[in-house]
């Protein structure tokens, strides 16, 4: 039963009440845009009688403060359990707010902190997210690109060589460890979420649709001030982190609703992987539970769709191009290492796909055709998939080609009187360390146990890769002496401390028990491979995120807010302050 009502003010809070029980969502400490739209729900632990429920904000009737009643739902999901709702509300005025409820014999209290802006800063707004990139990440990617020699480096990436750096707390609202979802939508969103929750508070009902939303920065810049918005992955597009420019939902997993709420959000350049849950059921590569055709309704509503690099630069230089929908693969797209040298994964049937940067110059150029101004998503996301599968070649040579873009984008903005705030973080980190070198010839003779095969120390001394080419990438993986990177969460499998040059790494295979995985039995013959048992659940079939801060750099109009330590819900204030979207009414 769900009907509205006007909740009378509370004249005294009594202190005596019995037990804190129920969920204020937004939480307790959030902070809040001024005018940004959010959704207040307040959850009762058992079925309250709307007369009985009284809030108030600020010592006020909550609907003067929303100027809005709230819906009353007696029992929610049909259980003994009574809400309170209100969709869409928004605080214009900063300054703090405490909350105040009681209900029956239960009370509650939150504060929030709604915070406005100064003048906008910045005409353009570039976001790289390098998902799951480590500083072991970081640091392989500048020996491999730039050399290094008598113990410095021979250069400095472009997502170090920037004035602003700090460390960025990851947590969700559920645990010290975060995913890409809640983690990323902490960017989009400047709120706090549970895992696999993207622009949303998970609540309790079934309904994984139903929770309380809060606005992303996608329809803020679209509202406020009429700004393009772009979003470049060689995941697929759908996946958590570019997905939480615009889904509301708590799980990540549901590729069609979300395929649905970009299209509803109608960002201006779309470009990744995730082509098949576009197409109607009865296309041959599709993954849609459904006969909706959402390339045709996008190409419906102007956007031109392009399937491979030649195709994205003919479009994006057509003068006429505003928006832009490329789909360059049914699900990720291959990495760099793949791609441009051992032509793996599944590059035989997709051999055109761009290059992470060919992306990014594409967008650049769409994008800029909007004179208001712009905010560009970028993720280089295979980054994170392969640290999962413990397979650190293909990672590192996709932190180069973020490194790349992020160049590229660096060069842009000087060309354009530094309008431009970049910003560089990873979403989270893997629990990844460098921790010396692998002495090893690829020789199949070799009887050297693989454990001593490892230099630390001394015995690291410097890896031997070929001198990178002019994009940064050494020819060869399969030297004598690479770099060993190890990673403190294993599933069972096969270590063979070589690259997997037939194709990327897949760590695990189902095992004969239920839910659980084992080592994959591929690996098991490969010269000196070592059977390794794991220190995750057998449930796990591959390594896990870890909790430690994550590097964000930044550079251009607004940047100065970055320093310290932060928490990455700062992220998204640090940008909408450079916006001026608080001062915008």
């Amino acid at each position: 039963m769900i009907k509205t009502v006007s909740l009378a003010a509370c004249a005294a809070f009594f202190m005596t009440t019995s037990a804190i029980a129920q969920t204020i969502y937004p939480l307790d400490r959030a902070e809040i845009l001024a005018g940004s739209k959010f959704d207040f729900k307040m959850e009762l632990p058992e079925k309250i009688a709307a007369s009985d429920i009284k809030v108030t904000i600020n010592g006020a009737e909550q609907s003067a403060a929303f100027g809005k009643s709230a819906d009353y739902i007696e029992r929610e999901d049909n259980k003994d359990q009574s809400a309170l709702l209100l969709r869409d509300v928004t605080l214009d005025k900063p300054g703090a707010y405490k909350i105040d409820v009681i209900a029956g014999g239960l009370i509650k209290s939150v504060t929030w902190n709604v915070y406005d802006t100064g003048a906008r800063k910045a005409k353009n707004v570039i976001l790289f997210v390098g998902d799951g990139m480590s500083l072991s990440h970081r640091v392989a990617a500048r020996i491999l690109s730039k050399g290094i020699k008598e113990g410095k480096s021979n250069g400095k990436l472009a997502i170090d060589d920037m004035p602003h750096m700090a460390l960025v707390g990851t947590a969700g609202t559920d645990s010290i460890i975060t995913d890409s979802a809640n983690s990323a939508s902490a960017y989009t969103t400047g709120h706090k979420s549970a895992t696999n929750a993207l622009g949303v508070y998970a609540d309790r009902t079934r309904d994984v649709f139903d929770d309380p939303k809060v606005e992303t920065i996608t329809s803020l810049v679209k509202r406020k001030l009429g700004l393009a918005v772009g979003i470049v992955t060689n995941t697929e597009i759908q996946d958590a982190t570019p997905a939480s420019m615009v889904a509301h939902t708590r799980r990540r997993a549901a590729y069609d609703e979300i395929v649905a709420q970009m299209f509803a959000a109608k960002p201006d350049v779309i470009l990744g992987g995730g082509a098949a849950n576009f197409l109607p059921q009865a296309a041959e590569t599709s993954k849609r539970r459904d006969d909706v055709d959402y390339i045709a309704k996008f190409r419906d509503a102007g956007y031109p769709l392009v399937k491979t690099a030649g195709e994205l630069k003919a479009a994006a230089d057509k003068a006429e191009t505003t928006k832009l929908l490329g789909l360059f693969t049914p699900g990720n797209m291959d990495g760099v290492l793949d791609r441009k040298f051992l032509k793996g994964g599944g590059v035989k049937r997709y051999p055109e796909q761009p290059d992470l940067t060919e992306q990014v110059q594409a967008a650049l150029d769409v994008l800029s055709r909007n004179d208001n101004g712009f905010v560009l998503m970028v993720e280089s996301g295979m980054i994170d998939k392969y640290a999962h599968m413990l397979d650190f070649d293909r990672a590192i040579y996709d932190v180069i080609m973020l490194d790349n873009a992020v160049k590229l984008a660096k060069e842009w903005a000087t060309k354009r009187s530094d309008d431009t705030l970049i910003l560089v973080v990873s979403d989270h980190s893997h629990p990844n360390s460098l921790i010396g070198t692998v002495n090893d010839d690829m020789s199949t003779e070799s009887n050297l146990p693989l454990r001593e095969r490892i230099g630390v120390y001394d015995k690291a001394g410097f890896p031997n890769y070929p001198a990178p080419d002019a994009e940064g990438y050494p020819e060869r993986v399969d030297v004598s002496r690479r770099l060993a990177i190890m990673s403190a969460s294993l599933p069972d499998h096969y270590e063979t401390l070589r690259p997997k040059l037939d194709g990327p790494f897949e760590p695990t295979q189902k095992s004969e028990a239920p839910n659980t995985f084992t080592a994959n039995e591929k690996y098991k013959n490969a010269p000196g491979a070592m059977l390794r048992l794991g220190n995750l659940p057998a449930m796990m079939n591959a390594s896990v995120h870890s909790g430690e801060d994550v590097i964000l750099t930044a550079t251009g109009p607004g940047s100065d807010r970055v320093k310290g330590q932060m928490d990455n819900t700062e992220v998204f204030r640090v940008m909408v302050d450079a916006l001026g979207l608080g001062s915008v009414k």
